[in-house]
């Protein structure tokens, strides 16, 4: 998952996109231009903020699109690591919106799911001319 994530050159990947049925999702923000994943698994969200923000989301499943979401800014998940341990987690803004992204994923949500059916209709039009553009279909 952690080799994929760099390649698609993305900040977070959930574990179904690459074909594992499990609750796993690998993030990184980069930030510094340092590589320093961070892996979670049954992570859960147990308290969302009812202060709101917008990012730009984007998907590795869906080229040559993106689109303006909004959602909480600040939550509270619990998950476990590699060892099986369990944390409890609160997170803010960018990394808050990813977590929450990659959560949606694992429970069949995707972010084209937030807007209205005509936004959704028009970006799933595009991203199939960006497909066959590029040819990748």
């Amino acid at each position: 998952m952690i080799e994929t994530l760099y390649a698609e050159k993305a900040v977070g990947i959930g574990a179904n996109m690459v074909g594992i049925l499990k609750r796993i999702i690998v993030i990184d923000l980069q930030e510094y231009s340092t590589k320093d994943p961070k892996v979670f698994i049954n992570p859960h969200i147990i308290e969302m903020s009812g202060d709101i923000q917008c990012h730009e989301e984007a998907s590795i499943c869906f080229p040559g699109i993106s689109a303006h979401i909004t959602r909480p800014q600040k939550i509270t998940m619990t998950y476990q690591d590699t060892a099986g341990t369990t944390h409890q987690m609160t997170a803010e803004g960018y990394l808050a919106a990813v977590i929450q992204h990659e959560i949606d994923y694992l429970n069949g949500r995707i972010f084209l799911d937030y807007l209205s059916p005509m936004k959704r209709k028009m970006l799933l039009k595009k991203t199939k001319k960006f497909q066959k553009q590029n040819d990748l279909s």
